[in-house]
């Protein structure tokens, strides 16, 4: 049997190979596990999505989907969440329900998804194309002003910060950031690891609405992949105005950033970023980044 250590990592025996030489030993895989996520308001329960997730912060997982997807839309919303309750006292690890607060209304029927979702997917469940793109929420605040040397510096932040990546090398990232002295230091308020990217920016933002909190509307977000459109557009029903990506962004993302004042920055990495939208919000006057 595999070696179970935190949720968020499994020891596993392998066969390592180096220059002809083979050896046994135990190599560190990050941890998949599914989780379904249920939805309660009044008398009512309705499972919505079951997606692959890294076991840990899962209610905050289910929260941030429902902030996503725009049923909850401030913090108010959420009576609770929790894993739901078996036989014998116990819980089921891998089954989260969140409580709506009385009030709460929203569209169900565009809530529909297959029964199974990847932990790579953000629409990929949804039951028409018209359900993609219609969620937008609050309009975006002014947001941070940003230099360069402040950008530069949240890559390694968020590495140095990345404890189950450092173990296995194969989870997704999502960080928060405060902004200071006019945009030229940053400071990492939160950040979330999972093995589907999605995943990782739902359990960011839902951290803040499970705990009574909104989003800081003066930080970015910086994501360890690429910036997909699904990513955008959760950072924008959350109100966050920038969204920086490690990787390359999606002419759909780009799109929608323009579409309604983002900024969005991809390649953040090795001291250079390049802006696809929203370069107001940056202070290059003196710096080289143009």
């Amino acid at each position: 049997m595999p070696l179970l250590s935190t949720s968020g990592a499994r020891a596993l025996p392998v066969v390592r190979v180096r220059g002809g030489q083979a050896e046994t030993a135990d190599d560190w895989l990050a941890a998949e596990e599914p989780l379904e996520i249920r939805l309660m308001w009044g008398d009512r329960v309705q499972r919505l999505a079951v997606t692959m997730r890294t076991p840990g912060h899962d209610a905050d997982l289910a929260v941030g989907f429902l902030v996503g997807e725009g049923v909850i839309r401030s913090p108010e919303d959420v009576l609770d969440a929790f894993h739901a309750p078996i036989q014998g006292g116990q819980t089921d690890p891998n089954i989260v329900a969140v409580r709506l607060a009385s009030g709460v209304t929203f569209d169900a029927g565009r809530l529909e998804r297959h029964v199974y979702t990847t932990s790579s997917c953000g629409v990929c469940g949804k039951a028409s194309l018209e359900a993609v793109g219609v969620i937008t929420g609050a309009p975006l605040a002014p947001g941070p002003r940003l230099t360069p040397e402040a950008i530069h510096a949240m890559p390694a932040l968020l590495r140095e910060a990345q404890d189950v990546f450092e173990q296995t090398g194969g989870l997704h990232a999502a960080a928060l950031f405060s902004v200071s002295g006019g945009g030229a230091s940053c400071d990492l308020l939160r950040v979330r690891e999972d093995v589907g990217r999605h995943n990782a920016v739902d359990k960011l933002v839902g951290s803040y609405f499970a705990s009574g909190e909104t989003v800081p509307p003066q930080a970015v977000v910086l994501v360890s992949g690429r910036a997909s459109f699904e990513l955008a557009q959760k950072a924008l029903v959350a109100g966050i105005s920038v969204l920086a990506a490690v990787g390359a962004p999606s002419s759909l993302a780009a799109d929608l950033a323009r579409e309604h004042g983002m900024t969005l920055l991809g390649f953040v990495r090795d001291g250079r970023f390049n802006v696809y939208a929203g370069a107001e919000r940056l202070d290059l006057s003196a710096s080289g980044d143009r």
